[in-house]
């Protein structure tokens, strides 16, 4: 089988990544969904203008409002969701020396 696996004749989506300077950070929570699970914070993050939304069980995020980030999401009609461990700051080569 040539390509991998595949369901029927679909292709599965490529993630989005974005990158940039994170302008602003808004925590919502804790949120307990049921009984027993951990509780849930939502984070709204604005990363050069656009807007995401972040769900994690930290009550910190690993950056801080000022650093430059990069991060995967999907785009949903709710908007634009932060894949699950996948915000972290952006490391620029040319600063390593």
């Amino acid at each position: 089988m040539a390509g991998g696996f595949r369901r029927g004749n679909q292709r599965r989506a490529p993630k989005l990544e974005a990158r940039g300077e994170l302008q602003s950070v808004e925590r919502e929570g804790p949120f307990k969904e049921w009984l027993g699970m951990p509780d849930l914070y939502r984070f709204e993050l604005v990363v050069d203008g656009e807007h995401y939304s972040y769900q994690t069980e930290d009550s910190e995020l690993p950056v801080s409002v000022g650093d430059r980030v990069v991060l995967r999401y999907k785009e949903t009609k709710a908007g634009r969701w932060v894949d699950k461990k996948s915000l972290g700051k952006a490391i620029d080569p040319s600063e390593y020396q």
